[in-house]
């Protein structure tokens, strides 16, 4: 891996035990597995941004839930395509 550097972690004897495992059952190495785990991380923390954005949002204008289906109907009809 290009530009590929080493990192030194530690983890309690327990996870490292649940991390091996995985690795084998997956046949990755601990560098592929804990690589998919920061991109698992990197990915669900941006859901959880964008998530806690809408609800602010939605808190902002009043719109509850069962609103939305509401409002995504009305705003089909008023741009065609979902688009203006």
């Amino acid at each position: 891996m290009k530009g590929a550097r080493t990192l030194s972690i530690t983890l309690p004897p327990e996870m490292l035990k649940r991390a091996q495992s995985i690795a084998k059952r997956e046949s990755r190495t601990m560098s592929e597995l804990v690589r998919e785990a920061l991109r698992r991380y990197e990915r669900q923390s941006w859901w959880d941004e964008v998530n806690a954005y809408g609800r602010r949002r939605a808190e902002e204008l009043r719109i509850r839930e069962s609103d939305v289906e509401r409002i995504v109907q009305e705003t089909r009809r008023t741009k065609p395509n979902g688009r203006k």
